[in-house]
């Protein structure tokens, strides 16, 4: 395959063999003799990248289409390599490279009448629009990330309410261990699923009550914990309980009435969940509802805005310099102080499809690569 049209835009060679791995072995016997070596991982689309057959969104989109799951992961790594990401950063450099004019005029030519004043203002607007617009970049990322990472579910409730009952009746395995002593789960117990087209993690918790013993209390934090940074609780109640202290009842929080088969008829509302995980009844009600929410959730990320930690880094040390550049502004400094602060900014945020030079950046995104691709 001639370059340039090839993937990596070289010259390449490759060879289709036929047989068992004592030929492919032979055949990488001979490439190595003849003086070739094995790919570092990532190496073609870094060799891609530098040719520039593409910017590093997509270099990501492609290891994220590699690794993909689940229906929601596919389709959002291919919104991501059709330039999603790179156009909206497109949008915000090219704000940047208008800003970085203006002050270069007012440095330039500070002879000029009110050249300063005449500068400022319109420098301000676009500062004040480009930082509500890494805001919202921001809050939709949280909802990008958990899409490439997984939304958290996290079981929550009393001890003996059912919780890991239910993990092993929605996993279809036995992941947790099921006693009826209290107390039994010490830790949190997580299984990777797909529900909805979308990748979850499923977490069982310690039972939420006051104890003395020091293990149990661990467990019992780190359910508070698992329930602070999940998308979505199920809060378990079982017959003759009530529900937790903390079971709230926002749009996070389900709650879920366990073990039907042991509870009279007219014992709760029917506004209510009620499952019987032992024998399954009314389980499937609940996985429709968890898709629901989960969709709902999802739908409110049309396009991928932040995918990866590094982007979220990049966007928040960005917006702290833009948001330093316009308190300065108004506050009367030299428009030299201030082009350095959106100058360090906009270098941030062209790191994120790789339009300026860094190592390390190129270092963490090819690094994630399968050996080779």
């Amino acid at each position: 395959m001639p370059g340039p049209a090839s993937y990596t835009g070289e010259d390449t060679l490759e060879l289709s063999l036929h047989g068992g791995q004592i030929i492919v072995d032979l055949a990488l016997a001979a490439l190595y003799e003849a003086g070739a070596r094995l790919a570092e991982p990532g190496e073609f689309t870094r060799r891609a990248f530098q040719a520039g057959k593409l910017d590093l969104t997509k270099a990501e989109a492609i290891a994220d289409l590699i690794d993909a799951t689940s229906v929601a992961q596919h389709r959002q790594a291919t919104l991501q390599y059709d330039g999603a990401l790179a156009d909206l950063y497109g949008d915000w450099r090219q704000r940047l490279t208008e800003c970085h004019a203006l002050l270069e005029a007012g440095i330039d030519f500070p002879d000029e009448e009110d050249a300063p004043t005449q500068v400022g203002q319109p420098v301000l607007v676009i500062l004040e629009q480009l930082i509500t617009n890494l805001d919202a970049a921001m809050d939709s990322g949280n909802i990008t990330e958990r899409i490439r990472d997984g939304f958290q579910i996290a079981i929550l409730g009393k001890p003996n309410a059912g919780k890991s009952t239910l993990l092993n009746r929605i996993a279809g395995r036995d992941a947790a261990i099921v006693t009826d002593i209290p107390g039994t789960t010490r830790d949190v117990v997580e299984v990777r699923l797909i529900l909805g087209g979308y990748l979850v993690w499923l977490s069982d918790t310690a039972g939420l009550r006051e104890t003395l013993d020091v293990v149990e209390a661990e467990g019992v934090r780190r359910a508070h914990a698992k329930a602070d940074e999940a998308d979505l609780r199920l809060w378990l109640v079982a017959p003759g309980d009530t529900a937790p202290a903390e079971a709230g009842s926002g749009p996070q929080d389900i709650l879920v009435h366990s073990k039907s088969d042991l509870r009279e008829a007219d014992d709760v509302s029917r506004e209510t969940f009620q499952i019987s995980a032992a024998t399954g009844a009314g389980v499937d009600a609940l996985i429709s509802e968890i898709t629901r929410r989960l969709k709902s959730i999802g739908a409110q990320a049309e396009a991928p805005m932040i995918t990866r930690a590094r982007h979220r880094q990049a966007i928040t040390s960005a917006r702290q310099e833009f948001s330093q550049a316009t308190s300065m502004l108004q506050s009367g400094y030299g428009l030299e102080l201030v082009s350095e602060h959106v100058r360090q900014g906009s270098k941030l945020l062209a790191s994120l499809t790789g339009h300026v030079e860094v190592e390390d950046v190129l270092g963490e995104v090819f690094s994630s690569f399968c050996i080779g691709k």
